[in-house]
């Protein structure tokens, strides 16, 4: 099985099942309203109306995450705020997904993170709000760095996994048909010479769905 079929069976077969995979009962949610709102597949629903959706089946199913401390603040990013978790082997991070253009598109690059990188697979654990903007907060693998991270071995690890540089720290896999952005070195950390992505912005390409 080729990985661009292994990936087509994850996103085309999430479910809904929430106490199983939070990640893939909210796609699973997203794409059903998506089919029951009456729009065309080219009129998708926008992000607030996804929002509006998302809050009432988090009110519904109980989802929103009420351990939320500032004063286990980490570090900040452009995309989301990093905390570290009760339990000190773990981050967790509230994510507003502003990098994609919807949730669904969120909700898919988590689950293809976690098919490349399980190691610093990403753990949906509920949702969080403040002043009317929805995150989501996962939890992931709290990873201390021995080393700076060279950008040299990221192109190197990619590029035989595939992917080739577009510009900058952004890369593109043609033959899968998914786009990898925003990897600089404070987004790919390195313990013992080995690379943990650790923050990672994948684009399913029109390309993706096609056999």
């Amino acid at each position: 099985m080729n990985v661009k079929y292994e990936l087509q069976n994850i996103i085309s077969r999430i479910g809904h099942h929430t106490e199983k995979n939070l990640i893939e009962a909210a796609a699973y949610f997203i794409r059903e309203s998506q089919k029951t709102s009456g729009n065309t597949e080219n009129e998708q629903l926008s992000k607030e109306q996804e929002a509006k959706k998302l809050i009432s089946w988090i009110n519904k199913n109980q989802l929103w995450f009420t351990e939320h401390d500032e004063e286990r603040f980490i570090a900040n990013g452009a995309e989301q705020r990093v905390f570290l978790h009760t339990d000190e082997r773990f981050v967790y991070k509230l994510n507003d997904s502003i990098f994609y253009a919807n949730w669904l598109d969120y909700f898919y690059s988590l689950l293809v993170h976690n098919f490349f990188f399980p190691s610093t697979s990403y753990e949906l654990i509920g949702f969080y709000q403040k002043d009317e903007l929805l995150f989501a907060v996962v939890k992931q693998l709290f990873i201390e760095i021995t080393e700076s991270t060279n950008t040299d071995n990221i192109k190197l690890f990619l590029n035989e996994n595939g992917f080739q540089l577009k510009k900058n720290n952004d890369y593109y896999n043609p033959a899968i048909g998914i786009i990898l952005e925003d990897l600089h070195e404070e987004n790919v950390l390195t313990k013992n010479g080995v690379l943990f992505f650790i923050d990672t912005v994948f684009y399913l390409q029109k390309s993706f769905f096609e056999k």
